[in-house]
């Protein structure tokens, strides 16, 4: 990792803190992201806002790479952010890096680098680029027992 990567990324959690099929959320400033971990240890970051009504997608359940949102079953991609048709909306996604069992976030974004843009436009209320000065944890949510369906 040179100088210049060092400055985007954050760490933000070690991976045994983030549940398989589960979730964390951390603060960073106003906006609350979550980070979620599939059965298979990906790791995403993704606003924890639903792009529906807002609902806390850290608190839905995690199946393959999406989330079903708790409030209202949207199921959103964790690795874009979109919502799976017919329903349609969209919120950030943040790149993501695990070295060494570490977890890392970019979130200062160069204006070069449109593909780890933040969306200015989604319903996360987002106004751009996020400082990441201070990320701060917040308790993680307990991952869903498979045996609990709706």
């Amino acid at each position: 990792m040179n100088c210049a990567d060092q400055s985007r990324w954050r760490r933000v959690a070690r991976l045994e803190e983030i549940p398989a099929r589960g979730a964390r959320v951390v603060r960073c400033g106003e906006l609350a992201v979550a980070l979620f971990r599939t059965s298979e240890d990906r790791v995403f970051a993704l606003s924890d806002r639903c792009p529906h009504r807002g609902g806390p997608l850290s608190q839905g359940i995690v199946h393959g790479n999406c989330v079903t949102c708790p409030l209202h079953d949207w199921v959103i991609h964790l690795d874009t952010g979109e919502a799976r048709a017919p329903d349609e909306g969209r919120i950030p996604v943040f790149p993501v890096r695990v070295d060494g069992g570490e977890v890392f976030i970019a979130l200062a974004v160069d204006a070069d680098d449109s593909a780890n843009a933040v969306d200015a436009a989604s319903p996360s209320g987002l106004a751009g680029p996020l400082d990441a000065t201070a990320c701060r944890d917040l308790p993680s949510r307990p991952a869903v027992p498979a045996a609990a369906s709706r």
